[in-house]
């Protein structure tokens, strides 16, 4: 095991390895059970998509461990699993086995721009200054997810600012919807304003968080690992953490579904009427793109926001990014690891697989190898049999880890001179849209913009990177694109 995850290289041990793992796992597990609810309004069965996201999930973290050796983890991405129903089955009336089947030639999209160097010259053609900033924009990401997801915040919006309904057209007159209300789009007239800590909901995140910062500061060795068996017992007497064990979750009950969504993305529903019409073509080559773009960039800024942020991917490994050829590198395999994961998950009956961002959570925890990876791929293996008891870690557990993990991503904006407005404007731009967006790959589009903007008005276009130039224009590209479908 020292050997083959290299431990001492990295300046490791198994036991930090299998606790950052652990972490990792549990920072991320809400996906196991949030995503079966967002695929399911399309009328997939929600315990088939539960088990898929399992499979999704085990799979493209263990080659991620296996193959690349860095402790990062997969799962069916948030945002591109809302996207998927949304606007793909709602909005454009894909059926969702139509929808498995652009997410699967999504992922041979993936495979190929990774096997002919079209990822790694992208990632050698960002400026220095924009790769500190995404480092520092995860952190915000990941700090304002944190905190959210603990209930420090409230939002207001009046009936003015809504824009729409479960994916309809707002209507101030109708009073009842069909089904109950699933999702709400507010425009610019809602107001985040801090909760008066009255919920026991916010009361015990913010002792986690207090807790956490406490452990963090003294150098205790699993603090984050800690904080969150900690409030989770602590959730108990608060009557936030749900002791009760459904049989609902069963793994044979799962298995019944899973035949349901197993290879729909290749039967005569999916594949097969996709390209059945000409006429739907363009829309179904827009949505392609739509989806490849935003899964491509969402997993460039995890890698790159974080992998120099912790000497994760080294200045040696970068080098050997630009001038090796095959997987030379651990960012080539763990480029390629990331690829393969998302048409894997488009099989077994779930929406793009991805890096999470949630992995910095693991690393915060001292992750630095494979061993991190295979163990979180582990423990969603085993999610499938105590499910129930997964679903007992309440999010006030998760939410201060996150917190605390995006402080520290922050660190990244030190190495940023924020003296020089050419460089500080798209920094910023980069960093703040991509925590206040929700979105990595929204705030890579508004640096790498603004970046180019700079340094064509200021007579300096030559030192931009033509890649950059093309990956700028098709973002713009994206977002029309975004705005027509």
């Amino acid at each position: 095991m020292e050997s083959f995850f290299k431990l001492r290289e990295n300046r490791t041990k198994v036991s930090t390895e299998i606790m950052a793992g652990v972490t990792t796992f549990f920072a991320m597990s809400y996906i196991l059970f949030v995503n079966p609810q967002i695929l399911a309004l399309t009328g997939m069965p929600s315990q088939a998509v539960f088990l898929a996201t399992i499979i999704a999930a085990s799979i493209g973290t263990l080659v991620m461990g296996l193959f690349a050796n860095v402790p990062y983890a997969l799962a069916p991405g948030m945002g591109l699993n809302a996207f998927f129903t949304y606007t793909v089955c709602f909005a454009l009336g894909f059926t969702w086995q139509e929808g498995l089947a652009l997410v699967f030639i999504c992922g041979l999209i993936n495979i190929l721009i990774t096997i002919t160097r079209v990822r790694k010259m992208i990632i050698t053609a960002i400026p220095e200054s924009l790769q500190h900033a995404m480092g520092g924009g995860i952190g915000v990401f990941i700090a304002y997810i944190g905190i959210k997801n603990a209930g420090f915040l409230q939002f207001t919006s009046d009936a003015g600012s809504i824009t729409s309904v479960n994916g309809q057209a707002f209507d101030a007159a109708q009073t009842t919807f069909k089904g109950g209300i699933q999702s709400i789009v507010s425009g610019g007239g809602i107001v985040p304003a801090l909760v008066n800590f009255s919920q026991s909901g916010a009361l015990l995140a913010l002792i986690g968080l207090f807790l956490i910062i406490i452990l963090l500061v003294k150098k205790v060795p699993g603090a984050v690992l800690i904080s969150i068996f900690v409030i989770t017992l602590l959730g108990i007497p608060f009557g936030i953490t749900n002791l009760k064990i459904s049989s609902a979750d069963s793994l044979a009950h799962s298995f019944q579904q899973l035949g349901v969504t197993f290879g729909a993305a290749f039967s005569s529903k999916g594949m097969g009427s996709l390209f059945s019409s000409l006429d739907r073509l363009p829309l179904v080559l827009m949505t392609i793109f739509a989806f490849s773009f935003s899964d491509t960039f969402d997993t460039l800024g995890t890698f790159i926001g974080t992998g120099r942020r912790t000497g994760i991917f080294s200045d040696a490994d970068e080098q050997a990014l630009e001038n090796g050829h095959g997987f030379s590198s651990k960012m080539d395999k763990a480029l390629f690891a990331d690829s393969i994961a998302t048409s894997i998950g488009a099989i077994v009956g779930t929406s793009n697989t991805t890096t999470y961002v949630e992995s910095t959570a693991g690393i915060g925890a001292g992750g630095r190898t494979g061993l991190t990876s295979v163990v979180t791929a582990i423990l969603f293996l085993l999610s499938s049999l105590f499910a129930p008891l997964i679903a007992i870690v309440p999010t006030q557990a998760i939410a201060p880890a996150l917190i605390a993990v995006g402080i520290m991503m922050m660190g990244a904006f030190k190495n940023i001179d924020w003296d020089d407005l050419a460089e500080a404007i798209p920094a910023f731009m980069a960093s703040i849209f991509m925590g206040l967006c929700y979105n990595i790959s929204y705030g890579i589009a508004a640096g790498f913009i603004t970046y180019c903007l700079i340094k064509l008005v200021t007579g300096k276009r030559k030192e931009v990177h033509p890649i950059l130039w093309i990956v700028s224009l098709l973002f713009v590209v994206n977002f029309v694109l975004l705005a027509l479908l």
